[in-house]
């Protein structure tokens, strides 16, 4: 079996170059566009929508989500799929990036459940999903934040909030390779 090509959509978040490079030590086809591309002229095997610092500078992101494909929300990329297909989100609670610990709470989820089901991440809480799009199942909670992942596994259609790309994250490395392993079906 081929390793998958996976893009990346760049929301213009501080972390995407390292959202790519950790796609690429994991041997994968990878390369960041700008999120006003079409996706007519995207030629992948799963879509990664990087994180950034507003849902208002997220293009097209709305359109890839159409796309018949494996694709992972990180951060803003969660939040711009739970916005784009009936969800809500509003600012959260506490703010800032900060050591978070997840609770995994779907042992069977393809991307969260294999991961330890208590994992310290690093993440961002200055907005996040509050209610979940029709369709999606809450995968992962912690104490600063109700919904720190969800999926829809009948649309390939998966986010967290955490940055699974930072060193700061356990499992991180772990969290890709579930990933391609979807992009690999």
């Amino acid at each position: 079996m081929t390793d998958p090509r996976v893009v990346v959509i760049d929301n213009h978040g501080q972390f995407t170059h390292l959202e790519k490079r950790a796609l690429r030590d994991a041997g994968v086809d990878t390369e960041i566009v700008d999120n006003e591309t079409p996706p007519s002229e995207l030629d992948a095997d799963g879509l990664v929508l990087s994180g950034g610092p507003s849902i208002d500078r997220t293009g097209r992101c709305d359109d890839y989500l159409e796309l018949d494909v494996p694709v992972l929300g990180i951060c803003l990329g969660m939040q711009v799929m739970a916005e784009a297909l009936g969800g809500r989100v509003d600012s959260g609670d506490y703010g800032g990036y900060a050591d978070v610990t997840v609770e995994v709470l779907a042992d069977d989820d393809p991307l969260v459940g294999p991961l330890s089901p208590s994992t310290r991440t690093w993440a961002s809480h200055a907005d996040e999903v509050k209610d979940l799009p029709p369709g999606f199942t809450h995968t992962a909670t912690s104490d600063v934040c109700g919904v720190e992942a969800m999926s829809d596994t009948d649309r390939d259609l998966y986010g967290v909030q955490w940055h699974p790309e930072v060193a700061h994250t356990e499992h991180g490395e772990e969290l890709f390779e579930n990933f391609l392993e979807l992009c690999r079906n």
